[in-house]
């Protein structure tokens, strides 16, 4: 699931050598997948009204789901 939001930023972003990608699991059994880019690119990976970033949230659930886990991302 990492690997997947990974490489959705980094084709949004002008600079993806600046995209960072972690994730972690949080005491609920979540997996905490955390976002962080340039901040120039900031805008361009939540898009207009947060549309490109609610469309990684629905991908990474469809992808949680088959593995039968929930995780939430994070744009600090």
């Amino acid at each position: 699931m990492k690997e997947l939001i990974e490489y959705i930023a980094k084709a949004i972003a002008d600079d993806p050598d600046a995209v960072v990608v972690t994730e972690t699991e949080d005491e609920d059994g979540r997996i905490v997948i955390r976002l962080e880019v340039a901040q120039d690119d900031k805008g361009k990976v939540i898009g207009r009204q947060g549309r490109v970033v609610q469309a990684m949230r629905t991908l990474l659930r469809v992808a949680a789901v088959k593995k039968d886990v929930r995780a939430i991302l994070e744009i600090p």
